[in-house]
């Protein structure tokens, strides 16, 4: 097993690449004081970050355990939960903090510098697809909650994910895997001197059917092809990524129709509901470390399209031809993050002072709803010409007071630009919006291996472009009015971080958000909506440790509330926000030929209407890992998903539908997705 060296609190950069320097330094970390040793899964030790929630995972425990799906990436970050309620082929859904983040709003994930949420997206503010990731190609995840860094944007209220990609591998792989439902992936990927660099390569392709009755026949297709150069002082990298995907989806049924044995758990109402989906990007990013500097760049070209059919209300609006709508969008997005670091002293104090400057410019046509029956257009609903561009500018301020206080102080200035046209002559026109988001930390200690914290901070998330300038309701055509174009939000946080205990990381934390306006997802429009302002509390304490040489264990637990403020006779429970998650996780690696993981996530019942009267079942899935060493090329891994075959949903709505025979009105109900059932997928790789 490797180990690695964390940089110490005084005199040391913040151990993420993106992080823009946090930690004060008079030079280079060419040396370090008051160095952590510790085994490598997450590299979340004393002196390494400015919040108790903040922290970093790297490669090997990446590797080392299993995933469903290309997104449960993101489970490594404590807390989150990663589930799905429609096709594959989506984005997935996402939990965190209290929140059911739809497909990404209010977490903003980026890789390799490189924004992935959309907004003004066709199916949801802040659309976070991360199907085109080759998870064996990411090398560390930094992770962040809450809106304490200067650095951090739209969608970065509740948190922010940063995957970095390998810029060389020790070997290369092709890998074969088959599983049950028709799943097949090969995978190739390695890399090779080039020049005065190295070029790595990577293509990926995969089918699954699903346990569903309508086969899901998701077939994707990834490649990568990267090129680096540089030195630890001065490196660049030039990153090409392309991803297609199409598959059937089968979305979330009626409970009633469930327990009435009218479908199955795994059918569907509208089997032609489905979708089509493209990415292709290209990124650069160039980073100069000075005697007493840090200069970092990344810049990024996007181009995406997206066809999707999704049926959530059956035959509520249209007894004849039913209720399917097809969104779709074609986006061309560009954009850069720039930043540089002086470090210095303030009298005998060690300082830090950081700039940044972000532009990114979103230009989506066509952006189009319409009404369809069997993925045949009826009638356009509206079509929409979307150009969005925001600019932003922070400052960050870093002192070392004394050797058991840093102060942490920034600042952030955003502005918005959007223009819509549209089908709906009063719907197009343009808006703008400003905000500004101050930030205050203080980090004391450490004193016997662990140290408190205390974050202060304002942040925001845009709303879509065409709510903005709406003034009817694309589908009654009825009157509205336009929504604020950038929400605030205010969060606070106090922890600890400890390492008292041999061999153990632990972080407990204490935080609250209030939100200008919440978004929460439509059944009838498919996507997500502003509604009322919201305010979250909750405690979240999270456990790495090292038991052995062959085994890693994690234990994250988190608790929260969540409340609309201000009155309304319908009730103050926010729908779909999560209460109680929890996540246990055993590694063992290099015992013997044998390697192998075991995780298990908890997320508890949530509110699924404002008054709390109709709640959502419990969910609890194992995964496991089992691999053994053949040889020093050849390996075997056997991955078993939903270990213990519960019957469990993935997600669940309450809203009105109407099937065939029901009333006009429809009826109100639960709207479940199931997980997948106990699923066996063996892999066999090759190393050369």
């Amino acid at each position: 097993m490797k180990t690695r060296v964390i940089l110490g609190v005084a005199g040391a950069l913040c151990a993420a690449a993106h992080a823009h320097a946090q930690q004060p330094a008079e030079n280079p970390p060419q040396e370090t004081q008051n160095t952590v040793r510790v085994l490598g899964h997450y590299d979340n030790g004393v002196g390494t970050s400015d919040a108790a929630s903040e922290g970093s995972v790297t490669a090997a425990l990446i590797a080392s355990r299993p995933a469903l799906r290309p997104g449960e990436v993101l489970e490594f970050v404590p807390g989150v939960i990663v589930t799905q309620h429609s096709g594959d082929g989506k984005a997935n859904q996402y939990f965190l903090r209290g929140f059911n983040l739809d497909h990404g709003t209010d977490f903003a994930t980026f890789v390799d510098g490189m924004p992935v949420n959309m907004r003004t997206h066709a199916h949801g503010q802040g659309y976070t697809d991360l199907n085109f990731l080759i998870p064996e190609l990411v090398k560390n995840i930094h992770y962040r909650k809450g809106p304490y860094y200067a650095d951090e944007g739209d969608f970065a209220s509740v948190g922010s994910a940063h995957l970095g990609l390998a810029d060389r591998l020790d070997e290369g792989v092709a890998a074969l895997t088959a599983g049950a439902n028709a799943y097949r992936r090969g995978l190739v990927t390695g890399s090779t001197g080039a020049g005065n660099g190295t070029l790595l390569y990577a293509l990926e392709l995969a089918h699954n059917d699903g346990p569903w009755q309508t086969p899901e026949a998701f077939h994707k297709s990834s490649a990568l092809l990267r090129y680096s150069a540089g030195t630890a002082a001065e490196r660049f990298s030039l990153t090409a990524m392309g991803y297609k995907g199409a598959w059937h989806a089968t979305s979330q049924i009626p409970l009633r129709a469930v327990q009435d044995g009218s479908l199955d758990r795994f059918a569907a109402v509208d089997p032609s509901d489905g979708g089509s989906t493209a990415r292709y990007s290209l990124s650069g990013e160039w980073r100069r470390r000075g005697l007493d500097t840090l200069t970092e760049a990344h810049v990024y070209a996007v181009r995406s399209d997206l066809a999707l059919y999704n049926d959530f209300t059956y035959y509520l609006d249209d007894p004849v031809n039913g209720d399917q709508f097809l969104q779709t969008e074609r986006r061309k997005m560009g954009g850069f993050d720039l930043s540089h670091t002086w470090f210095g002293r303030l009298g005998e104090r060690a300082m830090n002072n950081a700039v940044g400057i972000q532009g990114r410019f979103d230009r989506i046509a066509p952006l189009g709803l319409y009404a369809t029956a069997r993925q045949r257009v009826l009638d356009t609903i509206a079509e929409s010409q979307v150009s969005e561009a925001s600019a932003a500018l922070w400052f960050q301020n870093t002192v070392q007071w004394t050797p058991w206080l840093r102060s942490i102080a920034g600042v952030r200035y955003d502005r918005y630009r959007f223009k819509v046209g549209s089908s709906i002559a009063e719907n197009a026109g343009s808006a703008d919006d400003h905000i500004a988001s101050p930030k205050l930390s203080f980090v004391l200690g450490p004193w016997d291996k662990t140290e408190f914290f205390a974050n202060y901070g304002e942040g925001f998330h845009s709303n879509d472009a065409r709510g903005t300038t709406a003034r009817l309701s694309p589908r009654a055509r009825e009157p509205v009015e336009p929504v604020t174009p950038l929400v605030k939000t205010r969060g606070a946080e106090i922890g600890l971080r400890s390492e008292i205990v041999a061999g153990l990381q632990t972080s407990i934390a204490l935080w609250g958000l209030r939100s200008g306006s919440e978004l929460v997802f439509s059944g009838d429009a498919g996507d997500t909506a502003p509604s009322r302002a919201s305010k979250r509390a909750g405690i979240e304490w999270n456990n790495h440790y090292v038991a052995s040489r062959w085994l890693l264990l994690d234990l994250d637990l988190a608790a929260s509330t969540a409340r609309y403020t201000g009155f309304d006779p319908a009730g103050d429970h926010v729908p779909g926000a999560v209460e109680r998650v929890a996540s246990f996780g055993a590694t063992v690696n290099d015992l013997g030929p044998w390697s192998g993981a075991f995780q298990l996530r908890y997320f508890g019942p949530r509110p699924l209407v404002e008054d709390n009267s109709v709640r959502s079942a419990t969910t609890a899935i194992a995964y496991l890992r089992a691999g053994y060493r053949l040889d020093r090329r050849w390996r075997l891994t056997a991955d078993v998903f939903n270990l213990f075959d519960r019957r469990a949903s993935d997600v669940d709505y309450y809203y009105t539908s109407r099937l065939p025979g029901e009333p006009a009105e429809g009826v109100d109900d639960i709207h479940t997705h199931p997980v997948e059932r106990r699923t066996l997928r063996l892999t066999l790789r090759a190393a050369f």
